[in-house]
């Protein structure tokens, strides 16, 4: 038992910070990637044992998807906010203005397109294993794929325009 668990405290340890990262880049929120990264490896670890360690990696990005989804099906009412969270302070990774455009573009896009354009695009992977890690067919994760860089394209053309526009105001006081 204790190898076991050495064995899963290293890959906590060494995946951990990469499923908190693909977990934001599908929710948006740093303090809601934690909780999907650590819910995931709470189901992970409850498996430990039964999975394979060559396919260990798929598994982990499977359960944070599902994970995800999950979150956003049953939404969040059993949380009810009581106060007014603090200012969060933007990473030190955020980039130039385009970049947090394209994230609050991103975090416009229906949740299950959203997850699809992660694997895709952030994960970098291919469309076999984006359908293997959402039990889905390829031919869904394709149309999937479109349709979110559909919305993605509509949301992020919108969010320029509002911002020229609001620029704009600023110009003319």
């Amino acid at each position: 038992m204790r190898g076991r668990d050495q064995e899963f405290a290293e890959f906590f340890s060494a995946r951990f910070e990469g499923a908190r990262r693909i977990a934001y880049a599908m929710c948006g929120s740093w303090a809601d990637a934690e909780e999907i990264a650590q819910s995931a490896f709470v189901k992970l670890y409850a498996r430990w044992s039964k999975i394979r360690i060559e396919t260990v990696d798929a598994y982990l990005r499977t359960v944070v998807t599902r994970v995800f989804l999950d979150t956003r099906r049953r939404g969040r009412a059993r949380e009810q906010v009581v106060a007014e969270p603090p200012d969060t302070i933007a990473p030190a990774d955020a980039g130039p203005g385009e970049r947090l455009a394209l994230r609050a573009a991103l975090l416009a896009v229906p949740p299950g397109q959203r997850a699809v354009l992660v694997l895709r695009f952030v994960a970098d992977l291919s469309v076999d294993q984006v359908a293997e890690t959402l039990g889905c067919s390829t031919g869904t994760v394709k149309s999937q794929t479109a349709r979110g860089l559909s919305a993605l394209r509509a949301a992020y053309h919108q969010g320029e325009v509002s911002l020229e526009t609001r620029g704009a105001r600023n110009v003319r006081r």
